[in-house]
């Protein structure tokens, strides 16, 4: 067996592996460029070579920033101010949760963490105003992939770095919103399917009403919270809802980062912990734990991938793949191919690592032009990430585990149900309108 075979029976083993074992990937993957080296006779320098230290960085960065939002109660705040701006208007509330989900993904949340501070909320709303709980989870789950791919997103910032290492042409913006326009037309085709819900009982009208000062019917719009309390507690604001100097800061950091990054192009990573820095030196009691909060298993899996992936493309494996792609004849076939390896590999092993994997098996046939480049880096990123509907993968277990007054395993075989469909469709979908065009 040669080298460049045996790299890619690797990768698949590792897929297997951390599929059905506890295993983080990235681990895997770092033993993986080990063996790979030792066959290839490959001295250990070399295969660090390939370590994608900007890419640490920003990974930390961004992650650390906000873990120490979320320490302050930046996100529980935001949270509340998007569900008070529609008081009263409970059809507008997955939409909230949608919108909620992708700003925190768009300014540096993993999707996992976006989906796992949300979707509680979100099926909890769910339960109180008779919603489909199947609409609430799907909205916080495309909300979250929707604002995945921003510049200083994590999705984003790993396929742009990605792109630019391959030398491929780069476009962030068309990406982001090619991200952010698909998902939001699922998330509204999935509002019109399961937008119905049955009025809640009056009791449950009050007790959801005084939680978040919504209006009750025939109270002449006057909050259900001021009708309910005593004139000492309407003096009191609630310290969730308070606008303290701690997230005040929190925001105007977030303003920084993104302001800095996309007016000033400085580098997301640096600027991100340059940010969270300031504000642990401000408040250095309250973000002792941040530092544990890192997705640091994240950041291994990452890591570990693009690592192997270089020693791959050192050992030609990855020019093997792409020429067989690009020998096929059919580059927009290849294309296919490879937004369906992505979205089915994806649908049970980390959106991340499958990223980090397929982009640069597209690398060879891309760089030879018979395809837009920007196109098919989109139609890949989109058919890895909208499939983590799946109950396979984090976001679908978080919502599958956090629904409330439903059948669990009803609920389950609904969203097994759906997540087959995006799998079926998504990547053919992510073709005909990103790459067959040819337009990016």
């Amino acid at each position: 067996m040669s080298t460049q075979i045996a790299a890619i029976v690797g990768l698949a083993v590792m897929f297997i592996i951390a599929t059905l074992l506890p295993i983080n990937m990235g681990a895997l993957a770092l033993v993986g460029a080990f063996i790979i080296g030792l066959l290839a006779h490959m001295p250990a320098r070399e295969i660090f070579v390939g370590f994608p230290g900007d890419l640490f960085v920003t990974l930390v960065g961004i992650t650390y920033l906000f873990a120490i939002a979320n320490n302050h109660g930046t996100i529980d705040w935001l949270v509340q101010k998007a569900v008070w701006l529609v008081r009263g208007q409970v059809v507008a509330i997955p939409w909230v949760m949608f919108i909620v989900a992708a700003v925190l993904t768009s300014v540096g949340a993993v999707s996992p963490a976006a989906v796992a501070i949300i979707a509680p909320i979100a099926l909890r709303f769910a339960d109180k105003y008779r919603l489909s709980p199947l609409l609430m989870g799907l909205m916080v789950i495309h909300g979250a992939q929707a604002g995945g791919f921003s510049p200083i997103g994590i999705y984003g910032v790993i396929t742009n770095q990605i792109v630019e290492r391959a030398s491929l042409p780069r476009n962030d913006l068309a990406i982001f919103l090619a991200s952010f326009l698909f998902n939001f037309a699922v998330a509204a085709l999935v509002f019109l399917l399961f937008r119905r819900y049955r009025a809640p009982h009056r009791k449950e009208q009050i007790e959801s009403a005084i939680e978040s000062d919504v209006p009750l019917e025939g109270s002449g719009g006057t909050p259900a919270s001021f009708q309910m309390r005593t004139t000492e507690n309407a003096e009191l604001e609630s310290e969730h809802s308070r606008l303290d100097w701690h997230r005040a800061l929190t925001l105007i950091g977030l303003l920084v980062l993104g302001v800095g990054t996309l007016a000033f192009e400085l580098n997301v990573g640096l600027v991100a912990v340059s940010v969270a820095v300031v504000l642990a030196l401000l408040a250095p009691h309250t973000q002792k734990r941040a530092v544990d909060q890192v997705s640091w298993s994240t950041v291994l899996l990452i890591t570990g991938v693009v690592t192997y992936i270089a020693v791959l493309q050192k050992v030609g494996t990855v020019d093997l793949v792409g020429n067989s792609v690009s020998g096929m004849g059919a580059p927009l076939i290849g294309a296919l191919l490879l937004c369906y390896i992505a979205g089915i590999v994806s649908a049970f092993a980390s959106s991340i690592a499958v990223l980090g994997a397929t982009i640069p098996l597209a690398v060879p046939f891309l760089l030879q032009g018979q395809v837009q480049a920007v196109g098919v880096v989109a139609a890949i990123a989109i058919s890895t990430t909208i499939v983590d509907v799946s109950p396979f993968s984090t976001n679908g277990a978080l919502v599958v585990a956090n629904s409330q007054g439903v059948d669990k395993d009803v609920f389950y075989r609904q969203m097994l149900m759906y997540s087959g469909v995006v799998v079926i469709v998504g990547p053919l979908l992510t073709w005909l309108v990103l790459i067959l065009p040819g337009w990016l």
